[in-house]
């Protein structure tokens, strides 16, 4: 038996990365698993794969930055599994600028995928979890969002300290439904969020001696 059999899990940013681990691990500890993602071609590619090997697997198209969009996929859950215990607010995007280069349209963009996405898919699920008799939401933040960097990423830090306090009020103010939320805060993960700089020998080596075990994360590792 899996840890999570019986359960129905919504995840944002499902189709590669983190995102597209969660789905499996999910999956292989007995969930139902709902994902969704602008990244189509990936996204079908693994519901096929889950599919394949029995799990119970849908993948829809979600623009975290769109109610409407939040407001189906949670819909979309509900209608093909029943009800919906679990959200992880996975989805995220990042940019390196310093704080002078960092343009107005830049800043506003990962300010709608990393925070307002986690708000609205936040908005979204807390209704169906409170019908299901509660559950869990967890949001993907990074150490990013606990300690500032040098590394020009002080955009995507401003978004991962919003999602820590965004989490804190949310637990606060649902505890009364059962409904949990934590948020989690990974330092940097082998993605292709971070490629660039994986590439970049000499700044990585620098990257590296700022890291206790000396050595990049995996999203399997990670889980």
């Amino acid at each position: 038996m899996g840890r999570l059999d019986g359960k129905v899990a919504l995840i944002s940013g499902g189709a590669r990365g983190q995102g597209a681990v969660e789905a499996r691990m999910f999956s292989r500890e007995g969930a139902a698993v709902v994902f969704g993602d602008v990244l189509d071609d990936q996204g079908k590619k693994l519901e096929a794969e889950l599919r394949g090997g029995g799990a119970k697997a849908t993948y829809l198209h979600l623009d975290v930055t769109r109610e409407t969009d939040w407001r189906a996929a949670v819909a979309t859950t509900v209608s093909a599994y029943g009800k919906l215990n679990v959200l992880v607010n996975n989805a995220g995007i990042l940019f390196r600028a310093t704080i002078e280069d960092t343009t107005e349209e830049n800043w506003d963009r990962i300010m709608a995928v990393n925070v307002k996405g986690v708000f609205l898919g936040t908005k979204a699920a807390i209704p169906a979890m409170r019908q299901a008799g509660g559950g869990s939401i967890i949001n993907i933040s990074s150490v990013a969002g606990l300690v500032g960097s040098p590394q020009n990423t002080a955009a995507y830090s401003a978004t991962k300290g919003a999602v820590r306090i965004f989490t804190k009020s949310t637990a606060i103010q649902h505890a009364k439904d059962g409904i949990r939320c934590n948020s989690v805060h990974p330092g940097p993960i082998s993605t292709d969020m971070i490629k660039d700089t994986l590439t970049n020998v000499s700044a990585w080596e620098q990257r590296l001696r700022r890291l206790p075990m000396g050595r990049v994360g995996t999203p399997e590792a990670s889980w």
